[in-house]
């Protein structure tokens, strides 16, 4: 049995928006909820902290690796001074094919969201 989690108030995710509840990071991606493992995959930052950017992708607040929300796979890597290390996007986007983030269950009952 999967435990469910309250994220809150639906009208708490609108577009745009991220929230952390437990190891998920919650969002709402051009009206589309998802849930992934709220922690990158570059140096563990935490993606509740994240912002959605115009491609409906979570972005890392710390590097700016961005990821499809739908799958958990990193379509960009790590920007900033780790954009100059030679490979290391394409490694990081590699990995995330292998091990995506994980993913949860949106829900939404009596105006509230939870995630299993």
């Amino acid at each position: 049995m999967s435990k469910e989690l309250e994220v809150g108030p639906t009208a708490s995710l609108s577009p745009g928006t991220v929230l952390g509840a437990g190891r998920y990071a919650v969002g709402n991606a051009n009206d589309e909820l998802f849930a992934v493992t709220r922690r990158c995959r570059h140096l563990y930052a935490d993606l509740a902290d994240g912002t959605i950017d115009v491609d409906g992708c979570l972005t890392c607040p710390w590097h700016g690796a961005k990821y499809e929300v739908q799958t958990g796979r990193m379509v960009r890597g790590p920007q900033g001074i780790f954009a100059k290390i030679p490979g290391l996007g394409f490694a990081f986007k590699t990995l995330t094919r292998v091990l995506p983030l994980g993913r949860g269950r949106v829900t939404e009952r009596d105006d509230t969201l939870y995630v299993e």
